[in-house]
């Protein structure tokens, strides 16, 4: 058991919780029984485990103050674990593509957007969240564990019709006919770069009514409903 909020094991949980951690380790840590149990349905090992002591739950026991010290969660946990990050390529036929997003809670709120309306892959660009921070994982409600994540540089590494979501901007947004499509979403307070836009093969905009604008993460769920395979197939 440990008992020691200074045991090297947990020194090394708390690096993790920092980005330069996790990308020197290439590993990040996931808190919650249901994120645990949602990383074990989906097949991913995890590499070490550790539980509140008496909790009967399995891994490394540890003492229930020294746990609370390491947590990121305000009351705590009962259980974390440590996986391997993994990195796919941006794939179709339904992919969204972030640039910018810096806020960690809308990047996880995409991928499990993307989960429940059958995206193939979420890649992120220049300038986003990591999609293994704390943060990113607890919005993220799962989903992490189930929806490929994927890096890209520009628009020409995505996969079929690129459409730019410019509030505003171009046409409203609608289904497409067939085919891939990648849904391209800038950042909460710029939104997307110009070069971006002119690299897209559509201008799209969400018409609402009542508001200014749209968060980006809902700008991006009410997209990803759109162009959602399942709906296109009703």
């Amino acid at each position: 058991m440990i008992r020691s909020p200074h045991n090297e094991r947990l020194k090394e949980l708390r690096r993790l919780h920092r980005r330069r951690g996790r990308d020197r380790a290439g590993r990040f840590v996931a808190e919650g029984e249901d994120l645990l149990a949602a990383a074990d349905a989906d097949g991913w090992p995890a590499l070490e485990r550790y539980c509140a002591a008496g909790s009967g739950l399995p891994g490394v026991e540890v003492e229930a103050e020294a746990l609370a010290a390491v947590s990121t969660l305000g009351s705590g946990t009962r259980a974390l674990a440590v996986y391997e990050q993994r990195w796919a390529a941006p794939a179709g036929p339904l992919c969204v593509y972030l640039h910018g997003m810096r806020d960690p809670g809308n990047v996880g709120t995409v991928l499990r957007a993307a989960l429940a309306f059958g995206a193939w892959s979420v890649a992120l660009g220049p300038g986003c969240a990591d999609p293994y921070g704390p943060k990113a994982v607890r919005a993220s409600m799962g989903a992490l564990f189930a929806v490929p994540v994927a890096r890209a540089i520009g628009v020409e590494e995505l996969p079929g019709e690129r459409i730019a979501l410019v509030a505003r901007g171009g046409e409203p947004l609608r289904g497409p006919a067939g085919g891939e499509a990648t849904i391209v979403v800038g950042g909460e307070r710029s939104g997307l770069p110009g070069r971006i836009v002119d690299d897209c093969d559509l201008v799209a905009h969400i018409p609402i009514a009542g508001a200014d604008s749209l968060n980006a993460a809902m700008a991006a769920t009410v997209a990803l409903y759109e162009l959602s395979p399942h709906r296109m197939a009703r």
